[in-house]
């Protein structure tokens, strides 16, 4: 495996519950921040979602799982999963088996049901210990709700912990006794002396592109195991789905993001809100893998997408996928179809790979460790003295507006992640658009920022 998953330092902790319990709203309540999507649909979280909780001066990641519309998946572990459900409960119970702590969700306003019954048996089996699961009695708005709860303690876990993830209601109780159970475990790892050198940046990238291009694939294929499911009925993929990694001493957290079709701003239900938290991701991150079916012709929507990206400034690595299926491959050919239809990211570079059968990923992770330093490149006033000496040389500055032709009187770098600089021409002087871009390009050959947008503002 070419990038190892972090090393466990943070227990983890898993939400489960059958379906509509509240799963979603109490991981987003823990977090505080609305990372998973909520809704009355049953099965609308597939993929895990996971995040960091820190309390009490402490930290575990927490995980949300799918609910379970079949326990005998949660039951029998040798199923093979075919359907999306089926690897959506797949999933949830690799999980399961793996924390060191279990919130067992359930529903105060229906009341004890024969579906947590089951889920509760089925728990005891596959659990080496109860000490493992604490219950959790959610839609509790009221001290007479509080008192119907009693009837959970039939399923034999100990008290139920009665909260309201809706409101957060009962929330940091349940956070200490969180806390303290993950205590006595021993399960927090040990915390970094001051004489340890400080941890590098932590890299973000998120892949985007349109439903059924391979973008789940693609984490998978990095991460060498089935990390998101993985399905060709489009919007498969919901929520964000992050995960971090280390590559060569370097730790990147890759998102992968609910595919954005053609007319994403026409989009309804679930559909809609899976596009909007991925263009939230992109808003966050600092290198988009634009990912393409490199057998289907590019779209306007692809046209789109870049656009977003270039408006936040954000890198930008094109990733034509399923190579393997093309069976004249000539990279000259198809690279110069995909620039003629994307002219305005010529200076983003692109890789031909098969997600499938994992071609290329190191030659991808290397390239994002590259964009990120191209992205952080600062530049003293020396060299950039006489970097913009050898460009008037090359080519003197031209006019924009106006008969005088402007002198460029100073060039300073004003800001980095992306890189920024500043050009000083005359009060009454102007400079062509054009030149700003020669001067992007320069830099670009000079210093090899590959894929990283350059921002250069004119002062007079």
């Amino acid at each position: 495996m070419l990038a190892k998953k972090l090393q466990k330092v943070l227990p983890t902790v898993v939400i489960v519950g059958r379906t509509n319990v509240g799963k979603s709203t109490l991981f987003n309540c823990l977090l505080e921040k609305k990372r998973a999507i909520v809704s009355d649909i049953p099965g609308t979280t597939r993929d895990v979602n996971i995040g960091q909780v820190d309390w009490q001066r402490r930290s575990f990641q927490l995980i949300d799982t799918g609910g379970f519309l079949d326990l005998s998946w949660l039951a029998n572990k040798k199923q093979v999963a075919a359907t999306i459900d089926e690897k959506v409960q797949k999933q949830a119970r690799d999980f399961l088996t793996r924390a060191d702590l279990i919130l067992f969700v359930v529903d105060n306003k229906d009341g004890l049901l024969a579906q947590d019954k089951q889920m509760s048996g089925i728990l005891k089996k596959i659990l080496p210990s109860k000490d493992k699961v604490v219950l959790v009695a959610n839609k509790v708005d009221s001290q007479r709700e509080a008192a119907e709860a009693a009837s959970f303690w039939q399923l034999d876990w100990g008290e139920p912990q009665t909260i309201s993830a809706a409101s957060g209601a009962s929330t940091g109780d349940l956070l200490d006794l969180v806390i303290k159970k993950l205590t006595k475990q021993k399960a927090f790892a040990k915390k970094a002396t001051a004489d340890e050198p400080p941890a590098a940046e932590l890299i973000k990238v998120c892949i985007l592109g349109k439903p059924n291009v391979g973008k789940s694939s693609l984490l998978n294929a990095i991460l060498g195991y089935e990390r998101v499911i993985v399905s060709p009925i489009p919007h498969t993929t919901r929520e964000p789905q992050d995960t971090e990694i280390v590559y060569r001493d370097r730790p990147i957290k890759l998102v992968d993001t609910a595919g954005i079709n053609r007319k994403w701003r026409d989009a309804q239900g679930l559909e809609k809100l899976g596009i909007a938290k991925s263009l939230e991701v992109l808003d966050e991150a600092e290198i988009a893998l634009l990912v393409l079916d490199i057998n289907e012709p590019l779209t306007k929507q692809e046209t789109k997408l870049v656009e977003e990206i270039f408006a936040r400034r954000k890198s930008l690595i094109i990733l034509a996928n399923k190579w393997d299926l093309i069976d004249k491959r000539d990279t000259k050919t198809y690279s110069h179809d995909i620039y003629r239809v994307l002219p305005f990211a010529q200076f983003a570079p692109i890789i031909f790979l098969s997600a499938k059968k994992r071609t290329k990923i190191a030659h991808l992770l290397d390239l994002i460790l590259t964009i990120a330093d191209n992205r952080r490149l600062e530049l003293g006033q020396k060299e950039l003295d006489r970097f913009i000496k050898t460009c008037i040389t090359k080519h003197k500055p031209t006019k924009g507006k106006g008969a005088k032709y402007p002198r460029l009187y100073y060039f300073s770098q004003t800001g980095t992640n992306p890189p920024e600089f500043m050009a000083r021409i005359g009060a009454s002087e102007n400079l062509a658009e054009s030149y700003l871009g020669f001067l992007a390009n320069q830099l670009r050959d000079k210093y090899n920022l590959t894929g990283t947008p350059i921002k250069i503002w004119i002062k007079k």
